[in-house]
């Protein structure tokens, strides 16, 4: 277990660093080519972040473990939500402006919606891929469609860098994002071989916690610096295109069988999350999600974490 323990740990670090990097990179080279502020923030700086999500899907997938790559899809919206907006206004609480996300939001609840009817009946089957890759292009075509060329009134932070150092940065990490991701998929899958967890369980868990930090320490950094909107636009932005960009990978090159606990248990959390988030936009729409709502975002992530390590200690038994 040492081998593949070291390689997950290193396919993290790499991730990291090259995540966070790739968004750079990815916002400097839209930038410069012509798109506003404004949409580099919804869609490429969301993008970015779930780049992580994509490639560990899209290896993992190819390495005949699909179920990893679901358990990431859904785990990594879970703790996106209870996670990283959780701990997020735990440090500082986090002022909601409807409008920046009244736009992404339908759309989140929409790929949501369609991701259950995806997964309910146990198959992810090429339909369902291609069902969520239409949404995801409307999805694209909607935010397009809201751009003001020349907008600026956003808080994203765009590197200043030419556009060809721009795209060397992107095609750099983007390599080093595969590789990592290569490692950390076969390190995981035989973690969970070695300890008889499933696959699901490890896509929900090590490898959802793992491609979520990026998402985590953006959101951090951006409540820290003010950047308040970046923060709860980053999470929706992150969630939807997991929905309509991670989830579909399995499907359209894998299709088959899902794990039962995948929508019998993860579906339902995530859900919730989303309802919950959701109600809290509303709720709060001029207000601030605050530390008591951060915390309970955060204890039910910790509850649904104690259930997966209870049954798989019950399953073992």
């Amino acid at each position: 277990m040492l081998i593949p323990a070291l390689l997950v740990v290193l396919g993290l670090v790499g991730l990291l660093w090259s995540a966070d990097r790739f968004v750079g990179a990815a916002a400097a080279t839209a930038y410069r080519a012509g798109m506003s502020t404004m949409l580099v923030g919804m869609t490429i700086v969301s993008i970015g972040t779930s780049a992580p999500e994509i490639v560990v899907s899209l290896m993992a997938t190819l390495d005949g473990v699909p179920n990893l790559a679901t358990g990431n899809a859904l785990g990594s919206n879970i703790a996106n939500i209870g996670l990283v907006l959780g701990i997020t206004a735990l440090v500082v609480p986090i002022p909601v402006r409807f409008s920046i996300v009244r736009k992404e939001l339908p759309l989140l609840l929409g790929a949501t919606g369609l991701a259950g009817y995806a997964l309910a009946n146990g198959q992810l089957d090429r339909l369902d891929g291609l069902l969520l890759v239409i949404l995801l292009v409307f999805s694209l075509w909607w935010l397009f469609r809201a751009d003001t060329p020349g907008a600026s009134d956003t808080d994203t932070e765009i590197p200043d860098m030419s556009l060809l150092r721009a795209l060397l940065w992107l095609t750099l990490t983007l390599a080093i994002m595969v590789a990592s991701s290569r490692a950390l998929v076969w390190g995981a899958s035989e973690i969970a071989r070695g300890f008889g967890i499933s696959e699901l369980v490890i896509g929900l868990t090590i490898v959802a916690i793992g491609t979520s930090l990026p998402e985590l320490s953006a959101c951090i950094a951006s409540a820290l610096k003010r950047h308040h909107d970046l923060a709860i636009g980053n999470v929706i932005g992150s969630n939807l295109f997991n929905m309509l960009a991670v989830l579909p990978i399995p499907a359209l090159l894998r299709p088959g069988a899902t794990d039962p606990a995948a929508a019998g248990r993860d579906y339902p959390v995530m859900l919730l999350l989303t309802l919950a988030l959701g109600m809290l936009l509303l709720w709060q729409r001029h207000g601030y999600i605050r530390r008591l709502a951060g915390f309970l975002l955060a204890a039910i992530y910790i509850a649904y974490l104690i259930v997966l390590g209870s049954q798989h200690i019950t399953a073992g038994a």
